[in-house]
């Protein structure tokens, strides 16, 4: 196999803000390689952040325009690269691997690139998520949160879905992964959320299953039932998705768990406290809790703010109401940045990189 295009590739994907780090025994070549031919690896190596049309694809790199659109088309309906309406047409632009195409390979999710996703976690994955500001950020479960608490837009799960006009749901890829590699996680498959604000938007989707505004809100009620922690990407003006994750499966809360990647997502506004006098030390708050932010103090549970994220799941265990989620005192919450581009900025300055060089 020629690896000349998909190193192209690989070195314009770690461009980007995200990163796509090297391996020293190169599995991220073989991973392009399960998804791209070479043809599109060389073409996509070409394509940056700001969407371009083919014809200026085919003039900037050679090649017969019509041809060049077809590859392009292509690659964009499996959900390897962006498109975009501009002015001159269609443009396509590159899209990292998370979040961005892996996490739209679920249909082609199989054995073999379960397994080249697994070894390309345990080898690069570290390097790729302890860099801040974070992918994802954590939401609270709202009803663990005092009335009297004012809870910002862009702080609730309920108010994605409130101004979202499509509402879908599918498997969640990171379980799926895990089953596929022999290590199946005990939380439902289900429960990754999507939105648009197209009306209509999922309705022949065939990967995704379209709901109404009602069953969505009831979707994420059931995944925080099932000890599921709502993440969504780390900035304002998210509304495409909400991840309902678990350290055990998600790519990126695995981070915690297995990498010791302690920043590796952004915490909510919020922390969980004691009440001391309804507390009995049964303990079964310990067992939502996914971060080990929890422990048995001499009388009471104690709350390691340093690991809490502020999802809520504690609470809703605990079925003696000794749990309730507080704001954070404003030193402790750490600025979202505005919009997806000021997070492309914050990240790509974190990793000493020009953001020009693929915009």
């Amino acid at each position: 196999m020629d690896n000349m295009p998909y190193k192209r590739l690989a070195n314009q994907l770690n461009a980007l803000p995200n990163g796509f780090p090297p391996t020293e025994d190169g599995i991220e070549l073989e991973l392009l390689a399960r998804l791209f031919s070479p043809e599109e690896a060389e073409c996509a190596s070409y394509l940056r952040m700001s969407p371009n049309t083919p014809a200026q694809i085919a003039k900037h790199i050679g090649g017969d325009a019509r041809a060049m659109r077809l590859l392009l088309k292509g690659m964009a309906k499996r959900g390897l690269i962006e498109v975009h309406k501009t002015e001159d047409g269609l443009g396509y632009a590159l899209m990292p691997f998370i979040v961005g195409f892996y996490e739209a390979q679920n249909s082609r999710l199989d054995a073999e690139l379960a397994s080249l996703v697994e070894t390309y976690f345990r080898q690069a994955f570290k390097d790729m998520l302890a860099v801040e500001p974070a992918f994802h950020r954590v939401l609270p479960v709202g009803e663990t949160i005092p009335v009297n608490i004012e809870v910002q837009p862009f702080e609730s799960a309920v108010a994605i879905i409130e101004q979202a006009q499509a509402w879908g749901v599918l498997d969640c890829i990171c379980r799926k992964q895990k089953a596929l590699v022999g290590e199946p996680c005990r939380h439902p498959i289900g429960y990754c959320m999507v939105f648009s604000p197209t009306p209509g938007a999922f309705d022949h989707d065939p990967n995704i299953t379209a709901q109404t505004k009602e069953e969505s809100l009831e979707t994420l009620r059931q995944a925080a039932a099932a000890g599921l922690v709502h993440t969504v990407g780390n900035h304002q003006d998210h509304g495409e998705y909400i991840c309902n994750c678990c350290t055990c499966s998600c790519g990126i809360l695995r981070g915690v768990a297995e990498l010791g990647v302690a920043n590796v997502v952004a915490r909510s506004a919020f922390y969980s406290q004691v009440d001391e006098s309804k507390c009995i030390g049964c303990e079964e708050c310990t067992i939502a809790c996914q971060f080990d932010a929890l422990a048995m103090g001499n009388m009471s549970m104690e709350v390691d703010r340093q690991r809490c994220v502020g999802c809520g799941l504690c609470v809703l265990r605990c079925s003696h109401g000794a749990l309730s989620l507080i704001r954070r005192p404003e030193e402790e919450i750490k600025p979202v940045p505005a919009t997806m581009r000021d997070w492309q900025v914050d990240r790509a300055a974190a990793r000493g990189q020009d953001l020009g060089e693929v915009k």
